[in-house]
């Protein structure tokens, strides 16, 4: 098992733990707004479960049907939460309304906030250790997993303070429109997540500072060379996949054009973990006179 992979089933465990203390905080209080809490989290579980299964299936090798690996399987898994994320949102808007309409007093609230407290304490934590280990490994699942648990933790303060503010001043509508607040930032959290993750199955280009400084370790390294242009590049989880056309001397042999071949690849391969790169060779009367000039 991966290490990525046992995050995952870290996850799928102290989600359960979670999900356990919040459905029992909702089960004491009646809250419909501790009952939103405890909907996401149920959702938090099952997108550790799909974030599990997807990291699985990217770690398997490359073969003939699938030359490129099967890293982008941690877009769908993302793509999957996303729309989780959405349905539970709608979720809490349908029990929100309900109980809005038909407001209930709240028993043993402390008890119930109580738990809640703990469950998102525990769940701030492993949103930290996510986040970074998804960043270490790039990848898209871990990260989407380590959001979706901190955008869990902000909605879950503001559930608190809410529902202490409606047993305090004794307005027991509060319960209900804190509960279609939290049901909107859990819809605008999924949205958000569905369009990042789709960008990545579409092979949207990465960040510009991300392809500046790709230009500027080909420039460093292809010391020889006329130009490199028509630089692409896209992602699939953990791998980012690079091609351009690299312009040399029409005198020059192919082994010393391929030499430089190698030099630029062992320079973007020290700068960039999980790099894959394609590069063609051109003579100089295909120059363009434009992308990265070699310094």
């Amino acid at each position: 098992m991966s290490r990525g992979e046992r995050f995952a089933l870290g996850s799928i465990l102290l989600g359960c733990l979670v999900l356990g203390l919040k459905g029992a905080a909702w089960w004491l209080t009646g809250s419909a707004a501790l009952y939103s809490d405890a909907l996401e989290s149920i959702v938090n579980v099952a997108a550790s479960v799909i974030a599990l299964v997807a990291l699985r299936y990217a770690a398997i090798p490359a073969d003939a049907n699938h030359p490129y690996g099967h890293d982008k399987a941690e877009f769908f898994a993302a793509v999957i939460e996303g729309v989780l994320i959405i349905v539970a949102a709608l979720s809490i808007f349908a029990h929100a309304s309900h109980v809005f309409l038909d407001p209930q007093p709240l028993v043993w609230p402390a008890q119930g906030l109580g738990l809640n407290a703990i469950a998102t304490l525990i769940n701030g934590v492993w949103s930290v250790v996510l986040t970074r280990v998804g960043r270490r490994l790039s990848s898209p699942a871990l990260k989407a997993d380590g959001k979706h648990l901190l955008a869990d933790v902000v909605t879950s303060f503001g559930i608190a303070a809410g529902v202490g503010v409606a047993i305090l001043s004794g307005l027991l509508i509060l319960d209900p429109v804190i509960a279609g607040f939290t049901g909107v930032y859990v819809l605008w959290s999924g949205m958000r997540m569905v369009l990042g993750s789709v960008g990545g199955l579409m092979d949207a280009a990465p960040e510009p500072a991300v392809l500046e400084r790709i230009k500027h370790i080909v420039a460093g390294a292809a010391a020889g060379a006329i130009e490199a242009h028509d630089l692409r590049t896209r992602t699939a989880g953990r791998l980012t996949f690079l091609e351009f056309h690299l312009v040399v001397p029409g005198s020059m042999t192919v082994a010393e054009s391929h030499e430089i071949c190698d030099r630029i690849e062992e320079a973007l391969r020290a700068d960039m973990e999980n790099l894959m790169v394609t590069i063609h060779v051109e003579p100089e009367e295909k120059a363009k006179q434009h992308g990265v000039l070699v310094l």
